[in-house]
């Protein structure tokens, strides 16, 4: 019972919290804490793969970008609803995530971050080169935004509710997951492959699960981030953005739910208070990283 009374408990105070500050803030400060809970869902995310499982991945804009560029492109070309955008373009990522996590997850260590990094670095460049289907470096603009019943989400507060919505729904479902035996079962994978695999487990199979589900949460960032800005281009999704994801997750705790949110925003909202540093806020970062 602990798990799931800790899970909504923790979708309770996300909620709470979120909803009382949006009444207190800016329209372009809600702009910042919309990118910043977008960037917690694909946080909590990367958190199954590197937090719970142990696999290094660089590669975790691309599945980001695969979600927002399949809500665009399904939107725009297909005149489909967000809504029906949404499930779509997040089920083709789990799928995606399954054709290159079997064989990458063959690799470990620094060899699998360099594969995940490379497939990166691939998905920028045939979304850069594609022009036909992705508009190239322009980008595709015109996304339509999300609408409950007759009520679009078109403003930073509204938006900022339902996205605050999904993040207490992710976190309350990686909490479960956490507490499960399958979450136990890749926490285990994380610590030692070779006595998991004498215990029973089957490592690939919980290994591809971590994957997968790391996926499936960025593919969700990567939609709501299209719904809400209305206009996405390849350098939205370039390798420094899963950088960036790495410094968001370990300044919260590799493992830790809360740990992954509370960094997310930390790290999208340094920037500004640090503005008054110019070019210095850079190694000012780096250390703060490493300490």
């Amino acid at each position: 019972m602990m798990p799931v009374r800790f899970a909504l408990l923790l979708g309770a105070l996300i909620l709470i919290a979120g909803l009382s500050l949006s009444m207190l803030l800016t329209d372009y400060q809600l702009r910042l804490v919309n990118l910043a809970v977008i960037s917690a869902i694909a946080v909590i995310g990367l958190n199954f793969a590197l937090g719970f499982a142990g696999l290094i991945s660089l590669g975790h804009a691309a599945f980001v970008g695969t979600g927002a560029y399949g809500v665009a492109l399904l939107t725009t070309l297909l005149g489909w609803s967000s809504w029906q955008a949404l499930p779509a373009a997040i089920a083709g990522t789990a799928v995606l995530a399954v054709l290159i996590g079997v064989p990458l997850l063959r690799l470990k260590g620094h060899y699998l971050a360099l594969a995940t990094l490379g497939f990166n670095v691939s998905f920028t460049i045939v979304a850069a080169n594609w022009i036909e289907l992705t508009g190239g470096t322009n980008g595709i603009s015109r996304i339509p935004e999300l609408q409950i019943g007759r009520h679009a989400l078109a403003d930073e507060r509204s938006y900022l509710w339902f996205a605050l919505l999904v993040l207490a729904a992710s976190a309350v479902a990686a909490a479960l997951i956490h507490g499960s035996r399958d979450g136990r079962a890749m926490i285990a994978v994380r610590d030692d492959e070779t006595a998991s695999a004498m215990t029973g487990i089957d490592v690939a199979r919980v290994k591809l699960a971590a994957f997968v589900l790391s996926s499936v949460y960025a593919a969700v960032a990567g939609g709501l981030f299209a719904c809400h800005m209305r206009f996405i281009s390849p350098e939205d999704f370039g390798y420094a953005h899963s950088i960036t994801y790495l410094p968001m997750l370990v300044v919260g705790g590799e493992g830790s739910i809360v740990g992954a949110i509370l960094g997310a925003v930390l790290v999208t909202f340094l920037p500004e208070w640090l503005r008054f540093l110019g070019a210095a806020y850079l190694a000012f970062f780096g250390l703060f990283v490493l300490g």
